[in-house]
């Protein structure tokens, strides 16, 4: 049998219908992939890109976001509205809820799940923001201009206020730590987003813990009492994984899918990619659970390398999301946690700075705010690796690029 016969023969079934799903699936085509591949998304809509939900889907100004992908001419067949419940990787087959799919090589790209309020599940009004579903039901919740109390002052927290703010609602944002950000960014680094919000019209409320949520408030555990005709909840999320418990595959302490640096499983002809996956990096020397866009959109051109090529390809990206909140654009690329110096281009409490990350001079993240160049030109000196000028770097009138040492 010839090799484009074999190939020929090869069922890949990817589950998951979001960005690293459809994503995973094109490539293959796009790498020139010949076999049978199956895409199985839980939720019954046309597989839809998520960042819009928070900006344009939310506010009316779309309808949806759709990706621009011809499923039927490139061949993909499409599963939607299909849970899946298990897998069984010595039988190489997917267990669903229309019954057992086989496989020969399976694709994870499950994403994750938003973390939900302990305690206020079932109470009206109280809304998540991760699906299509999810944006349309808060839609006219922000048409209607309401009392709305956030809870988290994460990267979706600060969108949704953004866009409820945009609307007219007046918005309350309860964060438990001491500042927005606590879990993403250095408390230096994150104190200046803190006046984002009130010059919003929003109410920042730090040290702030939800004790209940009732019909119409929301208490926190100092007493005070919060009005709220609606509560949106964006404390985080996790990785989409419950369903593998039994499959022998290994999961993290994140409950991740552990990956190595080819996306591959611990089961064979198993990889997984995306928000659900974890895999070691090289380039910063420890292993990343990366939560956002690009990991989606980066991850699948390896994963479809290594299924078609016998050569396998190594995943060792440089880290990149964006946030749009509060009129700001803010980009961060990179890894910072194990940096030694930090510097500043440009005043925090102005609109444009940037904070770069160096490690022995070399740049190994960066923060801009509304400075996209230095975004561009940071992330090419992150790839390259040369030695820096800290005292060129500091200077904001200076291109980052000419900062080499």
């Amino acid at each position: 049998m010839s090799e484009q016969t074999e190939q020929s023969q090869r069922r890949v079934v990817v589950v998951g219908a979001g960005m690293a799903g459809v994503q995973t699936a094109v490539a293959l085509r796009e790498q020139g992939f010949t076999g049978t591949v199956t895409l199985i998304g839980a939720e019954p809509h046309q597989p839809y890109d998520r960042p819009p939900l928070s900006k344009a889907v939310l506010l009316g100004k779309a309808e949806g976001s759709a990706f621009d992908v011809d499923f039927e001419a490139l061949g993909i067949d499409l599963e939607l509205g299909r849970e899946v419940l298990g897998v069984r990787p010595a039988e190489h087959e997917l267990d669903t809820e229309c019954g057992p799919v086989p496989y020969d090589v399976l694709v994870l790209a499950t994403g994750a799940e938003p973390i939900r309020l302990p305690g206020a599940e079932g109470v009206p009004g109280v809304h998540l923001l991760r699906t299509l579903d999810d944006a349309e039901r808060l839609r006219p919740v922000l048409a209607r201009q309401h009392d709305i109390v956030v809870v988290g002052a994460g990267w979706i927290g600060a969108e949704f206020a953004t866009a409820a703010r945009e609307a007219g609602c007046a918005v309350t944002v309860v964060e438990a730590a001491e500042r927005p950000l606590a879990g993403a960014l250095p408390a230096e680094v994150a104190a200046p987003m803190s006046s984002w919000y009130a010059d919003a019209g929003a109410v920042l409320r730090t040290h702030a813990r939800v004790e209940r949520v009732r019909p119409g408030e929301v208490l926190l555990d100092d007493g005070t009492r919060l009005p709220a005709d609606a509560v949106v909840v964006g404390i985080g999320a996790r990785p989409a994984t419950v369903w593998l418990a039994g499959s022998g595959i290994e999961l993290g302490a994140h409950g991740e899918v552990v990956a190595d640096d080819h996306l591959r499983t611990s089961a064979p002809d198993v990889y997984a990619v995306g928000d659900c996956a974890s895999f070691p990096s090289g380039r910063y020397g420890e292993r990343l659970l990366v939560h956002h866009w690009d990991n989606a959109l980066q991850g699948p051109r390896t994963v479809a390398a290594n299924i078609i090529a016998e050569t396998p390809a190594v995943y060792d990206p440089v880290p990149y999301f964006w946030s749009e909140q509060f009129g700001r654009f803010v980009q961060y690329v990179g890894h910072h946690t194990s940096a030694d110096t930090v510097l500043w281009r440009g005043d925090p409490s102005g609109p444009a700075w940037t904070v770069c990350w160096l490690r022995e001079n070399r740049l190994i993240a960066l923060l801009a705010v509304g400075r996209p160049r230095d975004l561009a030109q940071g992330r090419r000196l992150i790839e390259a690796g040369p030695e820096l000028d800290p005292e060129l770097l500091a200077d904001p009138a200076r291109p980052l690029k000419a900062a080499t040492a």
